[in-house]
């Protein structure tokens, strides 16, 4: 007798879908200045990059399975009318290929790091969305001295944060779940090994799975400011999300004491999903975030 599909029928089949909806939406690149593209060398990687206006730079760090086009279009014309805009692809993704490494988000944050120093850049904010949110505060960790303010869209930063069916619905995901999806043409389209979807699939759940999470004293211990931006129905725990804010010197009264350097934004009515979509409204929060005074206030 065949076995049934855990997923087939649950509310994360429909998830999914408007998930790969919204790669269809952001496919279109034709307003996009053409950028500055190349490969860096960096532990054992050809990571790709592009480059985009000029300023203070910023790095963007894009979801699982996601690439540059299918989660930054839109985001980098915006980004890049004030600053230089550095988007990157992680091992595996896009036109970065694979090596026999664990996918793990202390391994990503590495690499950030390695491809700034090759790039001759010092230091640079960074703004990562679900994975990529998870490898920025990896990297505020790991190489503290890289990073000026840090971005956080939709990320948690202990697994346990998930509400406990997103962490169950990614543990079951399978290449077929992406059949005919622009994910896996766009993979196959990008990638130096297009025939190898179903491993990556299979590699990135094992690296989902067997990551390690950051402890809370080491998210307090950041230097740089972070702004935690979420939907009010992304996934992510409210009371985790709360835990974040506390750990960077939130949850203060305000009026009547220094805040904090840190931030917080829950758009309502918003998924993990759709908060991409909300572009409009989270841009000009994150400029006047990266645009702010060491203590919060603005320039």
């Amino acid at each position: 007798m065949q076995a049934s599909d855990p997923m087939k029928g649950t509310p994360f089949t429909t998830t999914i879908a408007a998930f790969l909806a919204m790669t269809t939406a952001f496919a279109d690149v034709s307003a996009q200045q053409r950028p500055t593209t190349g490969y860096v060398p960096v532990n054992g990687l050809r990571m790709y990059y592009e480059v985009h206006g000029r300023g203070e730079p910023v790095v963007l760090l894009h979801g699982a399975f996601m690439n540059i086009t299918t989660n930054w279009t839109g985001w980098i014309d915006d980004l890049a009318r004030t600053r230089m805009v550095i988007a990157v692809e992680m091992q595996g993704h896009g036109r970065t290929a694979d090596i026999p490494r664990p996918f793990r988000s202390a391994n990503h944050a590495d690499d950030v790091a390695a491809l700034l120093a090759s790039l001759k850049i010092p230091r640079a904010d960074v703004i990562g969305y679900s994975m990529g949110g998870g490898v920025a505060m990896q990297l505020a960790v790991r190489h503290p001295a890289r990073v000026r303010r840090v971005v956080v869209i939709s990320a948690p930063f202990r697994r346990d944060g998930v509400v406990p069916e997103g962490r169950d619905a990614l543990q079951n995901l399978t290449a077929e779940l992406f059949a005919g999806s622009p994910i896996e043409a766009e993979y196959k389209r990008l990638s130096p090994t297009p025939d190898h979807f179903g491993a990556f699939v299979s590699r990135m759940v094992a690296g989902y799975t067997g990551d390690t999470d950051l402890r809370a004293e080491q998210l307090e211990a950041t230097t740089a400011p972070m702004f935690f931006i979420h939907g009010d129905a992304d996934g992510i725990l409210l009371q985790h999300i709360g835990e974040m804010v506390r750990l960077k010197g939130g949850e203060v009264h305000g009026d009547m004491k220094p805040r904090s350097a840190s931030r917080l934004a829950i758009l309502p009515n918003t998924t993990h999903v759709t908060l991409m979509e909300r572009r409009s409204v989270i841009v000009p929060m994150v400029n006047e975030f990266l645009d702010a005074k060491t203590d919060g206030s603005l320039p």
